[in-house]
């Protein structure tokens, strides 16, 4: 069984070795598979120098014992081509010859190999009679097609071939609705084809969140998170798949650095100054890989480079930490996990640290799906000093009719610069079935600013700009601040980490965040949510709801966004704020553009029950989007926030904003620019519409918060389009 603690037996001698080729257990090389006896005298004579009259001599072998077999097993493990200065450490400690050790190494590299190839001929053997199987279905389907006029047998000849395979679509749709009900069975209860139409029940007026009523009740579908079924229900990998997961990290790592420092023919420029990957090329230089692209699936491949504030070992570890990766990328990360950990790395670090995870990433809008990836995470440092972390799909391994994107060689090198800097190159390379994808984010989405190495590399700049804020020894003096100490300044920025982190879990298509969906609430084009909050510090007690729509408007994002965040223009569009002047009353910065901020606003409304209502707002901005994050606090609990106490305590229900470009505009000059045409804006409302988790929903609440965020958006959309004009 593959172990991390292997580094630390003390049969292990001078591992500083295993770095360059050989540091990873399982990557065979063919030039060492020659079969040699055990143990052979060396000196026999043979030949003329032979005595006849001495009887030949039998070879001689010598069985090792139980330990010799253990402790060359474990070191095998870890290091499968040991060089001679680590054979003679494990021959003196075994009692065995340098040249013993190298016969047996070799064997049982010879025996691995062998394993492998009948491991893959084993899959071979079960996707092909997968395919025949299929094969047969869809012949038996053609066979038993119904003429639709009369009811007979139709005849193949006389049915178009898009009809053929329409009737063969729906075999297999209908044997997949089956197959979900059965899943449904088993955690709801009861078949989805018992459950009651929805249209009987939109005469009821409240709907019960009780769990063992989930989704039946009152015109209300909790619709099954399917996708977070399928994530949850991948396990770790077996004892039998981690040699392959292993071998494969290494193959990804050596694809990915040659996709990072290559130039063309493999990446050619395209448009808006963004590399293009060519396929043709691709498949040429990386013939093997994963497999060939699957049915249905589009390629999307990008790469990026930027100089970040922020030293090479943070980087490494906020990409290693399931749990910071996910809060540095929070608005790309909608959740995930590591199932196993292969290896922990050497030496303190993570060099040659190895992961198996799951993810889902998404775009801040419920029109564009999420997209799920079971992976192995395989991080490295190479002999010049550079750092490379690299994500692989394992697809292969448990092939899921239900995935829609896999994981070609993505991730980042990370060079060492002076001064704390890093330099870091990004590439994203993956196969993603996005038909399900609303039209107006097609552009976006297809030219790499959604999901691509651009988003990436922007997120990790605009963060680490925010991280050295806010590890800053003193106030610095552009900050307007009620503020009057670091332990505050640090309290505040906590809290608004906090608030985003929050708003991103509601905005996108993920409903993996306890979340329940809601169906029938009389909006097509507004997606609400529910969910109880009940024993949590950082959340009010009662039932939220969480509203969420986006829509295209024909003004730049920047334009959109200084109109947003400006509390001056506030009462234009915030009802809640009964058209109340609003005073910034503290102001940090944390980053470059002006507009990366946290801010703490006071509303002077005229209505005297909100006249201490305080606002907390977050606005950022970078090449590929924009957020402006607010959630009303309470002045008392702020009061000690701005103290320094601990932020975690005060309940926050983050609103706010997500501002895309709707794809590379054309500036005056003609040339294509980010940001230059229209902007894809999101909105959504977190409202506590009862202060009791156990009351029942009434179907009144839905009716205000839609009518909230439409109102909403009809304020927004008049006052930019008046300014823009």
């Amino acid at each position: 069984m593959f172990s991390p603690n292997l580094f630390e037996s003390p049969h292990m001698f001078d591992m500083s070795h295993k770095t360059s080729e050989s540091e990873l257990m399982g990557k065979v090389r063919d030039d060492d598979y020659e079969i040699k006896s055990v143990t052979e005298t060396m000196d026999a004579p043979s030949g003329d120098d032979q005595d006849p009259d001495q009887r030949p001599k039998m070879k001689c072998y010598h069985r090792h014992t139980q330990r010799q077999i253990q402790e060359m097993e474990a070191f095998f493990k870890e290091c499968p081509h040991p060089d001679d200065k680590q054979r003679k450490e494990l021959g003196r400690e075994l009692g065995l010859e340098p040249l013993q050790v190298k016969f047996w190494f070799q064997n049982k590299r010879t025996q691995m190999k062998a394993q492998h190839e009948r491991h893959e001929n084993a899959i071979l053997k079960a996707e092909n009679e997968k395919l025949r199987a299929e094969n047969n279905r869809y012949k038996e389907a053609l066979s038993n097609a119904t003429c639709p006029s009369c009811g007979g047998p139709a005849a193949l000849g006389e049915m178009s071939f898009d009809e053929q395979l329409l009737r063969i679509e729906n075999a297999r749709l209908r044997e997949e609705i089956d197959r979900i009900s059965g899943i449904a069975a088993k955690y709801v209860g009861k078949p989805l084809s018992s459950l009651p139409h929805l249209s009987s029940h939109l005469h009821s007026r409240s709907v019960d969140l009780g769990a063992s009523n989930f989704g039946t009740q009152s015109g209300f579908v909790g619709e099954m998170d399917r996708s977070g079924d399928l994530l949850r229900s991948v396990s770790g990998p077996t004892e039998a798949d981690k040699p392959m997961i292993v071998e494969l990290a290494v193959a990804a790592m050596e694809e990915l650095i040659r996709m990072a420092q290559s130039g063309e023919p493999l990446w050619v420029p395209g448009d808006n100054s963004i590399d293009v990957l060519s396929e043709d090329e691709y498949l040429r230089t990386f013939p093997r890989g994963i497999g060939p692209k699957p049915l249905g699936l589009r390629s999307e491949a990008s790469r990026e480079s930027a100089v970040v504030i922020m030293n090479h070992v943070n980087l490494v570890e906020i990409l290693m930490d399931v749990n910071q990766w996910s809060s540095v990328f929070c608005g790309i990360v909608s959740r995930a996990m590591t199932l196993e950990v292969l290896s922990t790395g050497v030496a303190g670090n993570y060099n040659g640290a190895l992961q198996v995870m799951t993810a889902e990433f998404q775009v801040p809008s419920p029109l564009v799906p999420t997209r799920e990836n079971y992976f192995v995470r395989y991080c490295k440092q190479h002999i010049d000093g550079t750092w490379a972390v690299v994500d692989v799909s394992l697809d292969n391994l448990r092939p899921n009719p239900m995935s829609k994107c896999r994981r070609r060689p993505s991730g980042c090198l990370i060079q060492e610069l002076p001064n704390g800097y890093s330099k870091v190159i990004w590439v994203e390379h993956v196969e993603v079935d996005d038909r399900a994808i609303h039209n107006i984010y097609r552009p976006v989405v297809n030219s790499g600013l959604a999901f691509g190495a651009k988003r990436w590399v922007a997120t990790l700049d605009r963060q680490c700009e925010r991280l050295a804020s806010s590890m800053a020894s003193n106030i610095p003096a552009g900050d307007l601040c009620v503020i009057t100490s670091l332990e505050g300044r640090k309290s505040m920025l906590k809290l608004a980490e906090r608030m985003v982190t929050s708003f991103c879990t509601g905005v996108g298509a993920s409903t993996a965040h306890a979340w329940t969906s809601l169906s029938a609430t009389g909006s097509d084009d507004v997606r609400v949510m529910t969910r109880k909050s009940m024993d949590d510090p950082g959340r009010p007690p009662g039932i939220v709801l969480s509203a969420a729509t986006s829509f295209w408007i024909p003004v730049p994002p920047k334009r959109v966004f200084d109109f947003l965040r400006d509390e001056n223009s506030r009462s234009e569009w915030d009802i809640l704020s009964n058209g109340g002047l609003v005073q910034e009353m503290a102001h940090i910065a944390n980053g470059r553009d002006p507009g990366n901020c946290v801010s703490l606003l006071r509303v002077n409304s005229a209505n005297s029950s909100q006249s201490n209502m305080l606002i907390l707002q977050e606005s950022c901005t970078d090449a590929t989007g924009s957020y402006v994050i607010y959630a009303p606090v309470d002045i008392v609990a702020m009061n000690v926030v701005l103290s320094g106490g601990d932020p975690d305590y005060l309940a926050l229900l983050p609103s706010g904003f997500a501002i895309l470009p709707d794809g590379p505009g054309v500036n005056g000059g003609g040339i294509l620019e980010i940001g230059s045409g229209g902007s894809l804006l999101t909105v959504a409302f977190q409202i506590l519409v009862d202060s009791v988790p156990t009351a029942k929903l009434s179907l009144g609440s839905v009716t205000t918060v839609n009518s909230l965020i439409k109102c909403t958006v009809e304020r927004i959309k008049a006052a930019v389009m008046c300014n823009n004009a």
